[in-house]
């Protein structure tokens, strides 16, 4: 542009001056705005560092962090929350994952396939614990070929937690009644309105079953004919047990050995899993209505951390807001409705 200028200063044409630099009129006019040259936008011009970049040191404690035994299996989404319930902070989620891709570790981990976008579900909602409950057996093989163990697993969809769980040799629905009782005895919710939710098994729909919730006051829910996705609490719950690393892929030796695995992964799982869906505090923390504090306090560490460099923020910090009601299999006009509600 200097060297076009120049030769036109000089009596050159502009059409001239084009041709000899390769460049279009096009471009020249493109290039010049109200007779100020523009920054350069091409891909492969030289830009200036931004002032916000990471710093290699940076760079280095990210993954450092990232590679300690702790954190070796979580996620950028489980790690951030983790440190900032310490009071530590060094990236947003996102520059993990940047970081992490540039040093190509950021594979899929684990014997699961890729996560997919599903559909959600609901047609009932709990704004507190104890008001919404699924449950659902699942199968846990022994180390005898077409030997299997029972596991019973009540969760409570507002916070996650798992309420209560057995390991039998068989399905029965007498012992899941008499389970649910116990649940509900622990959790302090007899005589209190609660909506249990399952699929359509025969221990769910067992006549044992039935008359245990009727006289419970438990309001039954079911899982619509040859529909997948309308029990989803448990189902997500099943797989997040059967791909920890520590389960046993050859099978448990006994039912001793069952029920001891299942109680070691219900303590992590109640006590210590920050789950993504209730904003990345523990079940046990959301079902004590704890997770307001947490949340608030994480909140603080941010803001300090944005006040002690702003140039890394270009919005608002992360969001510190607990997760609202959670709904069961949603109607679709239902649905509709609402969005017609919020317009």
């Amino acid at each position: 542009m200097t060297l076009i200028q120049a030769a036109m200063t000089d009596g050159c044409s502009l059409n001239a001056a084009c041709n000899e630099t390769d460049i279009s009129l096009r471009t020249y006019r493109r290039w010049l705005s109200k007779g100020e040259i523009t920054v350069d936008k091409r891909p492969d011009a030289i830009r200036a560092e931004p002032s916000n970049k990471l710093s290699e040191e940076e760079r280095q404690t990210i993954l450092h962090t990232c590679n300690e035994p702790e954190y070796a299996n979580l996620p950028p989404s489980q790690i951030v929350p983790i440190l900032l319930d310490e009071g530590i902070y060094h990236a947003s989620e996102s520059s993990y994952y940047r970081v992490l891709k540039a040093a190509s570790q950021l594979h899929h981990r684990g014997r699961s396939q890729a996560p997919k976008n599903g559909g959600k579900p609901t047609s009932y909602t709990a704004c507190k614990a104890n008001e919404l409950w699924s449950w659902d057996i699942t199968y846990l093989a022994s180390t005898v070929k077409g030997q299997f163990y029972y596991l019973y697993l009540f969760e409570d969809i507002f916070s996650r937690k798992v309420v209560g769980y057995e390991v039998y040799e068989q399905e029965c629905g007498e012992r899941a009644g008499n389970l649910l009782q116990r649940c509900m005895l622990r959790e302090q919710c007899l005589n209190t309105p609660l909506v249990l939710h399952s699929d359509n098994g025969a221990p769910m729909k067992a006549q044992t079953m039935k008359a245990k919730m009727e006289e419970l006051g438990v309001l039954p829910s079911y899982s619509r004919p040859r529909v997948s996705d309308d029990n989803p609490y448990s189902e997500a719950l099943f797989r997040t047990l059967k791909y920890r690393p520590e389960w046993p892929s050859s099978g448990f030796i006994s039912l001793e050995a069952a029920r001891d695995w299942v109680q070691t992964f219900v303590d992590w799982y109640n006590n210590k899993h920050r789950h993504s869906k209730i904003n990345f505090v523990t079940p046990a923390q959301r079902h004590r209505g704890e997770d307001k504090v947490i949340l608030a306090s994480r909140k603080l560490v941010l803001e300090k951390a944005k006040k002690t460099n702003p140039l890394r923020w270009s919005r608002e910090v992360r969001n510190c807001q607990p997760a609202g009601p959670v709904s069961l299999n949603p109607e679709k006009e239902s649905i509709n409705s609402e969005q017609k509600n919020v317009a």
